[in-house]
């Protein structure tokens, strides 16, 4: 089968497209026919070595939409011809969704929205996932303040809109040009970018911080409030008595059902940014490393 993949790391000349073996699903695994799949930031990171992996063959690609191909030994909730997304957790493996077909494990996969393709259902696992991970960190009631940095990024996009689904309070720190953007997703409060906390005169029960903004973030957190961040290892300092957080995506099906659920509901939209078919992975990894896509890049599968 085809699939993209690096053996230097670089720029994104160093992606290609691969003849590979065809994955073979193990007992608790599902192979799923690749229809659609997300290109990530984390790729672009994998391809520049940030994660290691010197010498490898390394494959990319997190989130999944696509069929269900066949089915490995004990799994009895999946059959050939479902249609399913998922996560591919992990950032240094050797085929990851990129690819024609991607072996998971059963418990990654959830039923495919019905409401949106496999275009737009390959966006929803890594950043919803990311998203209703960090903001479930918070731990805020209805009727609670949260400000999302990033909101107008495809994890910081959703961010919001869960928060409103959730009853929060939101204001949304984004680019001025992205004002229109953030308050169509339920924001009611915005803060340009740029702004710091004591000028933006905004005191949140929770930050949620998508851009990584890190320790300027926290100037908008009430004393003993809360923060989480999106980057292992960057947190800042806690202050105030605030406490914060970190938050680690992974492959939940559950989860992921119950996102599948808020799309279909229509309380949640999934933004693509540009598609790209599967040969041309290269000029998909050019156009992320260009920025400023207003959703996220998608390979298709045909």
């Amino acid at each position: 089968m085809d699939a993209a993949v690096v053996t230097a790391f670089g720029g994104p000349e160093q992606v290609v497209t691969a003849k590979v073996p065809l994955p073979v699903p193990g007992a608790g695994q599902v192979r799923v026919r690749v229809r659609a799949a997300g290109l990530n930031p984390v790729d672009a990171l994998v391809r520049l070595g940030v994660f290691g992996g010197e010498g490898e063959r390394l494959g990319f690609g997190w989130d999944v939409a696509g069929e269900v191909d066949a089915v490995g030994a004990g799994v009895i909730d999946w059959s050939a011809g479902q249609r399913v997304v998922g996560l591919h957790y992990g950032a240094v493996k050797e085929l990851g969704t990129h690819a024609e077909y991607v072996v998971l494990d059963e418990g990654a996969l959830a039923a495919a929205p019905e409401s949106v393709d496999a275009t737009a259902a390959a966006v929803l696992p890594l950043s919803g996932l990311t998203a209703a991970r960090a903001l479930g960190q918070l731990g805020l009631a209805g009727g609670e303040s949260v400000l999302v940095t990033g909101a107008a990024g495809m994890v910081g996009g959703l961010a919001v809109q869960l928060a409103v689904h959730a009853g929060l309070k939101v204001t949304a720190l984004a680019a001025p040009a992205d004002e229109e953007l953030v308050r169509s997703l339920g924001a009611t409060d915005f803060v340009p970018r740029g702004t710091a906390g004591a000028d933006a005169g905004v005191r949140v029960d929770g930050v949620l911080d998508a851009a990584v903004l890190g320790e300027a973030a926290l100037d908008f957190v009430r004393d003993g409030g809360g923060y989480v961040g999106l980057r292992p290892g960057g947190a800042p300092a806690p202050v105030r008595g605030i406490r914060v957080l970190e938050q680690e995506v992974a492959a939940d099906g559950a989860h992921l059902a119950r996102l599948v659920s808020l799309v279909d509901e229509g309380a949640l939209t999934l933004r693509v940014g540009g598609t790209y078919a599967l040969a041309d992975a290269a000029g998909a990894h050019a156009r992320l490393a260009e920025g400023g896509a207003r959703g996220r890049l998608v390979l298709t599968v045909a």
